[in-house]
C-alpha cells in the first residue's frame, strides 16, 4: 500500500547503495583497517623488544647484580625527568591516559596524551627501563599505543566518533598485547566504556579482528603464559578460591591505594617529592634495585618467567616476595617513569597463590597459583570478567572456568569495598587537572583587551 511518496523500501535501498557505494566511506574504512593492522604489528614489535629487554636484565643479574645499584637509580631519575620534562602524558601505565582523552570530546587532550611522540618515547623508555630492572610490564603501554594509532588513523580519515576510535585502539591494543581477542572486548567494554553501546562495540570488535588476525598470521597462536594444567577438586579448591579471593582482593585494594596516594595526594611533601622528578626517580630507583638484588631478581622487571615457573609448579620462594614485588611496582609506577601494572601484577598473584599453596596440600601449586594471579590482578583493575578472561586463555582445564570466574568476582568485590574509585580511572582524573591548569594558564597569559 503507497502512503504518499516513496515506498519505505526505497530508502532502505538507497540507503544501502549509499554504504556500499561511496568512495568516502570505503577510504574511511580501508584507513580503519590499515590502523587496526597497525596496532598488531606495533604490539608485536613492541613485545620483542621488551622481551629482548628482559633477557638483558636477567644477563645483567648473572653477570653482576650490583651493577642495579647504579643503573636503575639512573634511568629512573633520567626517564622520570624526560617524561615530566618533554613528554608529559607518557608516565605510568597509559590505561588511564587512554580513558581520560576518551572522556574529553572535544579531541584537544587526546591530542595531548596520545601525540606520535609521546607514544614513541613510551615505547622506548619502558624498553630501556625494563632492561635497567624497573618492575613494570608491556601491557598497559600497548593500550595507549593502539589507542593513539586509531586516533590518528580517524583524525587523517576524517572518521570522527574519536571516543569510539580511542576504545577500538585500547581494546586491540590488550588482544595484542595478550593474543586474547575476548579479553581485548571485555576489557573495553568493563573497563574504558564501563557500559554496553552497540555501535561501538561493533566498532571494537571490528579493531580486535583485524589485530587479532594479524597477530595469528606473524607469531601464531600462543598463549601468554604458556598452557597451564593445574587441577583441583572438591572442597580443597573451594577453600583456595576463598583464601585467594580474600588475600588477593584486600592486597589488590591496598596496591590501589598506595599507588593512587603516591601519586595524586595532595600533601605538602608528596608535592614537593613529585616537582622534583630527579630526586624523586633516584630515590625509587635506587629502593627497587636493593629490593630486586635481595630477591634474586624477583622484585625487579616484569617477573614474567618467575611467574610462569610458578604456575608450572615448578618454583620455590619465601613468602615476602610477594609483597616486596608489590612495593617495587608502586615505586616504579609513582616514580614518573612509563611502565604498565599487568605483568608485575600477575606475577605478584601467582606469588601470593604459591604461598597459600603451602597450607592446602590437596590443591596443585599451579591451580592455586593460577587462583591468586586471577584475584589478585582482578583487585587491581576491578574488572573481574576482563582478569577471568585473561586468565582463563592460561590453561587448558575446563574444570578451573567456574572456580577462576568465582574467585575474580569474589576479589574485585571486596576490592571495590575498600577502594571504591577503580584504579585506573582514579589515576586518569590527574590528567584532567593537567588538561585545566594548561587551559587556565593560557587564559591568564593572554594580553588582556582595551576597551
Amino acid at each position: 500500500m503507497r502512503l504518499g511518496g516513496r515506498l519505505p523500501w526505497h530508502s532502505d535501498l538507497r540507503r544501502a547503495r549509499m554504504l556500499w557505494s561511496s568512495p568516502i566511506l570505503w577510504r574511511r574504512r580501508g584507513v580503519f583497517l590499515l590502523g587496526a593492522v597497525a596496532v598488531g604489528l606495533v604490539s608485536i614489535g613492541f613485545a620483542y623488544v621488551a622481551d629482548a629487554a628482559q633477557d638483558y636484565y636477567h644477563r645483567l643479574l648473572a653477570w653482576n647484580p650490583y651493577a642495579l645499584l647504579l643503573l636503575t637509580p639512573a634511568t629512573f631519575a633520567l626517564f622520570a625527568y624526560a617524561t615530566k620534562r618533554w613528554f608529559d602524558g607518557a608516565q605510568g601505565s597509559g590505561i588511564p591516559q587512554a580513558i581520560a582523552a576518551r572522556r574529553h570530546h572535544d579531541g584537544v587532550l587526546a591530542r595531548k596524551l596520545l601525540a606520535p611522540s609521546v607514544t614513541v618515547a613510551k615505547i622506548v623508555m619502558t624498553t630501556l627501563a625494563l632492561a635497567a630492572g624497573a618492575s613494570i610490564g608491556r601491557e598497559g603501554p600497548t593500550v595507549q599505543i593502539g589507542a593513539c594509532i586509531m586516533f590518528m588513523v580517524g583524525s587523517y580519515a576524517g572518521i570522527g566518533r574519536q571516543p569510539g576510535l580511542i576504545l577500538a585502539g585500547s581494546a586491540a591494543g590488550i588482544a595484542g598485547a595478550f593474543n586474547a581477542p575476548l579479553a581485548g572486548v571485555m576489557f573495553a567494554i568493563e573497563e574504558m566504556a564501563q557500559s554496553y553501546d552497540r555501535r561501538l562495540s561493533s566498532l571494537v570488535i571490528a579493531a580486535v579482528v583485524i589485530s587479532g588476525v594479524t597477530t595469528l598470521l606473524l607469531v601464531g597462536n600462543y598463549n601468554y603464559f604458556g598452557i597451564v594444567e593445574g587441577t583441583a577438586k572438591g572442597w580443597s579448591l573451594w577453600i583456595a578460591v576463598a583464601l585467594c579471593a580474600v588475600l588477593g582482593g584486600i592486597m589488590g585494594a591496598v596496591f590501589s591505594r598506595l599507588l593512587v596516594f603516591l601519586s595524586m595526594a595532595p600533601l605538602g611533601w608528596l608535592k614537593w617529592l613529585r616537582a622534583r622528578p630527579l630526586l624523586t626517580g633516584a630515590m625509587c630507583g635506587l629502593i627497587v634495585a636493593v629490593l630486586a638484588i635481595a630477591t634474586g631478581g624477583f622484585a625487579g622487571g616484569s617477573a614474567y618467567a618467575e611467574a610462569r615457573a610458578l604456575l608450572e609448579g615448578g618454583a620455590d620462594h619465601p613468602w615476602w616476595y610477594a609483597p616486596v614485588k608489590l612495593a617495587t611496582t608502586v615505586l616504579s609506577s609513582a616514580s614518573g617513569i612509563p611502565g604498565g601494572l599487568f605483568s608485575p601484577s600477575l606475577s605478584i598473584g601467582a606469588s601470593l597463590g604459591a604461598n597459600l599453596g603451602q597450607f592446602l596440600p590437596g590443591v596443585d601449586v599451579g591451580a592455586i597459583a593460577l587462583l591468586g594471579m586471577a584475584a589478585y590482578f582482578a583487585a587491581v583493575v576491578q574488572a573481574p570478567l576482563t582478569a577471568f578472561i585473561i586468565v582463563l586463555e592460561m590453561t587448558d582445564d575446563a574444570g578451573m572456568t567456574v572456580p577462576l570466574m568465582a574467585v575474580t568476582l569474589l576479589a574485585a568485590g571486596l576490592s571495590r569495598l575498600i577502594t571504591p574509585e577503580p584504579l585506573y580511572h582514579a589515576l586518569s582524573y590527574g590528567f584532567d587537572r593537567k588538561e585545566e591548569t594548561s587551559d587556565s594558564n593560557e587564559t591568564s597569559s593572554r594580553p588582556e583587551s582595551k576597551p
